[in-house]
């Protein structure tokens, strides 16, 4: 980060910093100044300092800058291949060699589709392998450190157009009827999923999981940090337990000798040691 060349912009890292908690120097800079480059257009301003006065002065701004920063934009069974995969290839073995319950990690987990996917596609799969009583069978853990995507999450209500890459009929099995455009998360999906804040960078997992998924947020991060996400997730992966990657990102630093590639194409890779 420029913070010597550029007052302006370092002046406004850190009030968001001090503000939110969000370690954005871990961020790729030309990432960042794309996203806040949003808000200072929409609030007609054209230096880092003009929009800094607008997040003091202006309610709900600093909500918005957070969320330019933070929200990915995402669909339920986003790139259908990758979760066709998962539940072929993936999901069936674990199910079948746990005796207990499945622990899945959604890192990054924005408005809930990716968590929530999860969900759904490990029921469809318990039902393929005539296991009874999946409610008890998995747990996904949902964690983002935006508070507002954390509570999307928890509301479960969803345009149907985020169901377009979806199978056929899963919108209608996972969710109630359609009102005003759109649908409501079953209870019994709902359920599965425990919603978290957690901060990637300066947090470390304090549980074990058999599956963690994590596509496309560390591409936002520079290099060290990508480093130190990757090592955190193979650290927090159970022995045989699975890490899912974007189709863009791929392993790097000390993460390589703990992760095998098991698929290429879809970026899942197993924890050896």
């Amino acid at each position: 980060m420029t913070a010597d060349t550029d007052p302006g912009f370092a002046a406004l890292a850190g009030r968001i910093a001090s503000r939110s908690g969000l370690d954005i120097g871990a961020y790729k800079e030309r990432c960042l100044r794309r996203r806040i480059a949003v808000r200072l257009r929409a609030c007609g301003v054209h230096s880092y300092a003009e929009y800094l006065d607008v997040v003091d002065r202006r309610p709900g701004e600093f909500e918005k800058l957070l969320d330019a920063l933070t929200i990915n934009v995402t669909k339920f069974f986003r790139n259908p291949e990758t979760w066709e995969w998962l539940g072929r290839e993936v999901l069936p073995d674990l199910l079948l060699d746990r005796e207990g319950r499945l622990r899945v990690w959604s890192a990054g987990c924005a408005s809930g589709e990716e968590p929530y996917t999860l969900a759904m596609l490990s029921a469809m799969v318990l039902r393929r392998i005539e296991r009874g009583g999946w409610l008890d069978r998995v747990q996904v853990d949902a964690t983002d450190i935006d508070t507002r995507s954390m509570e999307r999450t928890r509301t479960a209500r969803y345009n149907i157009r985020a169901f377009s890459e979806a199978p056929p009929g899963v919108m209608e099995e996972f969710c109630g009827p359609v009102e005003a455009g759109h649908v409501e998360v079953r209870p019994e999906i709902r359920r599965l999923v425990e919603v978290r804040r957690f901060d990637l960078i300066r947090e470390r997992p304090e549980r074990s999981y058999d599956l963690i998924v994590c596509r496309n947020v560390i591409i936002y991060f520079d290099r060290a940090a990508q480093e130190q996400l990757l090592e955190s997730f193979a650290e927090a992966l159970a022995p045989g337990g699975l890490l899912v990657l974007g189709k863009v990102e791929t392993l790097l630093g000390p993460a390589k000798e703990r992760l095998s590639v098991l698929e290429t194409r879809e970026r899942i890779y197993r924890k050896v040691a």
